[in-house]
């Protein structure tokens, strides 16, 4: 049976400052609810908005003991926490989502594996460990194909893409030696992405497909509707849905597919809040960042209706500069992160322009 939800008034912990945490803490303000950060950067975007946080590393376990006494349940911006951190928590306070979640989407090959057994289409894929290993799975998998650390990997960091057996030894040394994925290449039409959540009661609930756009390998632009076929879009919250229970999972998770033809295929998972769920705070009555605080602190789900159609724009480096024109604009919100730097290609803010639908 689920524990009672937490009333407000109670601290919940996030792991991570960066702007998933900020914009976290301030819908955890909206309900009531307090936040406590902690982050290894002493200059945290989340710091400002939250009612207490702590700097320190992830490894330091007297810092973490100290964290978890003072807040009601903890959890995380993004994937790359150590799951050590998570298990050290969880024999202190709740965690949500918990450590399993975390350990299969820090490992590309774990990921892929769930996918498959959970009956989804993936990229053909192959362990790789050594320039051997490379060689061979070139060889069964064929070109062109992508080339991935297992770990640690995002927005196409830690990526090569091999267009011939030429390419092999530079890839490969690209790698550093890292355990990686090799990953076959998918012919898609466009990319799409399912927030999905489920609650600490097991209810779940998904906003609608959304369509994205990257530049660069990074996330350019969200669009909802999204442009695909119905039992296609079906099947994606399905899949989704079958992630949050296998792995009894408590909070938001987003899940990126390709989409051909007739079929979709799984790209990766997020065990948190996603940059292609932001629209949600202009186009929905709850935003996937309320959905998130609501189930780790135990509160009934909220509806996921759409009230407009939607577009929403990521601000990397100096486009945050043109704020002041953007603000003008009719039927725009505008969501800045507080960052001191505009460094090239970093994300810095959002915007969400929406229309009756």
């Amino acid at each position: 049976m689920p524990g009672k939800p937490l009333p407000p008034g109670s601290i919940i912990g996030i792991l991570g400052g960066g702007q998933l945490g900020r914009m976290l803490a301030l819908a955890a303000g909206q309900l009531g609810l307090k936040c406590h950060i902690f982050a290894p950067e002493a200059d945290s975007p989340a710091f400002p908005v939250s009612a207490a946080h702590t700097v320190a590393g992830y490894d330091d376990e007297g810092a973490l003991a100290r964290f978890a006494a003072t807040v009601d349940a903890v959890t995380y911006e993004f994937e790359n926490v150590p799951v050590d951190c998570v298990r050290f928590l969880e024999q202190r306070v709740p965690v949500r989502p918990g450590a399993r979640a975390l350990e299969v989407a820090q490992d590309r090959l774990k990921e892929k594996a769930l996918a498959r057994q959970l009956g989804a289409a993936t990229a053909e894929f192959a362990a790789v460990n050594s320039l051997a290993d490379l060689q061979a799975a070139v060889a069964a998998i064929g070109t062109p194909a992508i080339l991935k650390t297992t770990r640690f990997g995002y927005d196409g960091k830690g990526q090569a893409k091999i267009n011939s057996v030429a390419d092999i030894d530079a890839a490969w040394a690209q790698m550093k030696g890292a355990p990686s994925i090799l990953e076959s290449f998918v012919r898609f039409e466009r990319e799409v992405s399912v927030i999905a959540a489920r609650g600490l009661d097991g209810r779940m609930a998904a906003f609608e497909v959304t369509e994205n756009v990257h530049r660069n390998h990074i996330l350019h632009t969200s669009t909802v509707p999204a442009n695909v076929p119905e039992e296609l879009a079906a099947e994606a919250v399905f899949i989704a849905q079958r992630f949050l229970e296998t792995l009894d999972y408590v909070g938001v998770m987003g899940v990126e597919f390709f989409v051909g033809a007739d079929v979709i295929y799984v790209n990766e998972i997020a065990p948190r809040v996603h940059n292609s769920g932001h629209w949600t705070q202009d186009a929905c009555t709850v935003s996937q960042f309320e959905q998130h605080i609501r189930a780790v602190a135990g509160w009934p789900l909220g509806a996921t209706l759409r009230h407009s159609d939607v577009v929403m724009t990521n601000l990397l480096g100096a486009e945050i500069f043109s704020w002041e024109s953007l603000a003008r604009e009719p039927g725009l919100a505008f969501h800045h992160y507080g960052k001191a730097e505009a460094r090239p290609g970093r994300k810095m803010g959002h915007i969400n322009r929406v229309k009756p639908r």
